[in-house]
């Protein structure tokens, strides 16, 4: 797998599809705004591999597949949701009790981050296979989503997940931190522009790691 080539070819999409068209982007902020719902519906056009990147149009059918992919994720989190209250159950408990519960609930934390990593690997190919599908069901058709990860390589695609983390984990990271030293500095002033500069760039953001992650999964030859 050449990942150079799939970075440059993400960033090429995002450019000429998003970037280049002012209008689009302009739509797409309007969609960020919106609590995300209709970027997330735009996402499945993305991941249903549409070249060059969709127009932002028929807004009830992107917040219906944006309420739909939000699903998805949220059960995808249940267990680490749950383990995590357990968690905070235990350690708290363990403050006032004894130790024993203190040593499992560090056992449960282990277990918590072996299910979230579980679920990076999981859920990325399960949501795409959602998105071309249509049905709800092979979002969670874990024998189909294995498959597909062995022909595109198990290292080959844990290695393409860690290089895209990195990729746009790292800016957005910069612009996390630029959006809280907004509202912290400048109070209600900072928190309208930490929204607005949060609404333009994530966008950006988002397409990139979507193109990038499709390219993977037909790296397979999965339709």
């Amino acid at each position: 797998m050449d990942y150079g080539t799939l970075i440059g070819n993400s960033f090429s999409y995002v450019k000429e599809g998003v970037i280049d068209k002012v209008n689009k982007w302009l739509l797409l902020i309007i969609a960020t705004l919106i609590l995300v719902i209709p970027l997330n519906g735009y996402i499945m056009g993305i991941y249903r591999g549409t070249t060059p990147a969709p127009e932002v149009e028929n807004w009830s059918k992107l917040c219906v597949d944006g309420i739909r992919i939000i699903i998805v994720g949220i059960i995808y989190a249940l267990p680490a949701i749950i383990l995590e209250f357990l968690i905070i159950g235990l350690l708290a408990f363990a403050t006032i009790q004894n130790t024993l519960t203190g040593m499992v609930g560090a056992g449960l934390l282990c277990l918590l981050i072996i299910v979230v990593i579980i679920i990076g690997i999981i859920s990325p190919i399960g949501i795409i296979r959602f998105a071309r599908t249509a049905k709800f069901g092979e979002a969670f058709n874990f024998g189909e989503i294995i498959a597909t990860i062995k022909k595109i390589g198990w290292l080959s695609y844990i290695l393409a997940l860690i290089i895209v983390d990195i990729v746009v984990g790292i800016p957005g990271l910069i612009l996390w931190a630029i959006c809280v030293t907004l509202v912290i500095k400048a109070s209600i002033p900072g928190l309208v522009i930490a929204c607005i500069l949060f609404a333009v760039v994530l966008p950006i953001l988002i397409i990139f790691y979507a193109r990038y992650l499709t390219q993977v999964y037909e790296s397979a030859g999965t339709a």
